[in-house]
């Protein structure tokens, strides 16, 4: 097994931090904006500290046995099923009041004075990038089994370049929108769901990067990048939430 590490705890600390200050923040708190930037500050430095300490255990000092991998695999999956069950709570709070709108928001979806984005502008666009983004993922991954070098590295290339668009094209939605995340339970509803896959988004293009920099500097080989792996199967997991928020919040909402 690995040596023993302090960043998980440390990082549940930050992560509490970042919550309770992004919370303070949203409702105008006195220095709240200070807790949150604080709380972010720390978990980005705690990332840096536990994926060095990562690399150094799989690379240099080969302490990712068959049982670390395989306790390692476990671990990200039940990760992946609480990522899953966490936007499954905020799509629940948007069917409740999709599906049986109340009085005090006209008895309709979307409430009465809330102008919808159009599912065929931005919205398809941004589909299309995850999509193809998915597809490039997965050509890179199949490069780098084969031990096709610059085709993984064009892989990676392109798989980033989709993914920093969407996020690009993201910030320009909201700049356009008509509504605000004050605006009812459509506005928060709409951008605590597109604001936590962005964030998501952005998650996993720093994933992806970090596995491009370690690729150029041959951390992975055919048989073992179990890192690389790992932002596949994320990245996929974002393409998939994504598929959903376009076909309810963006198409739905609009018929």
């Amino acid at each position: 097994m690995v040596t023993q590490s302090p960043w998980p705890m440390l990082m549940s600390m930050a992560a509490f931090v970042t919550a309770i200050g992004a919370t303070m923040y949203m409702h105008a708190y006195t220095d709240g904006g200070y807790l949150l930037i604080g709380g972010l500050f720390h978990v980005v430095c705690i990332m840096v500290f536990w994926w060095r300490d990562v690399i150094r255990e799989s690379t240099f000092e080969g302490m990712h046995t068959r049982a670390v991998q395989s306790g390692t695999r476990l671990g990200f999956t039940l990760f992946i099923v609480s990522e899953v069950m966490f936007f499954f709570g905020f799509f629940w709070a948007f069917f409740h009041s999709a599906l049986a709108p109340a009085i005090s928001i006209g008895c309709r979806w979307p409430p009465v004075g809330i102008v919808p984005f159009n599912p065929y502008g931005i919205p398809l666009v941004n589909t299309i990038f995850l999509l193809l983004s998915g597809a490039t993922i997965t050509y890179t991954h199949a490069c780098l089994v084969k031990g096709i070098w610059s085709k993984t590295f064009f892989g990676f290339c392109e798989t980033l370049m989709y993914a920093v668009a969407f996020t690009l094209l993201q910030c320009e939605e909201y700049l356009t929108a008509t509504f605000a995340i004050s605006d009812g339970i459509y506005g928060s509803v709409f951008y605590m769901i597109t604001g936590l896959h962005g964030t998501h988004v952005i998650i996993g293009t720093l994933f992806i990067y970090i596995c491009l920099l370690r690729f150029l500097k041959s951390h992975f080989t055919r048989t073992h990048h179990l890192g690389f792996e790992f932002s596949a199967i994320y990245w996929h997991f974002v393409d998939g939430v994504w598929l959903f928020v376009y076909l309810t919040l963006y198409w739905w909402s609009f018929r």
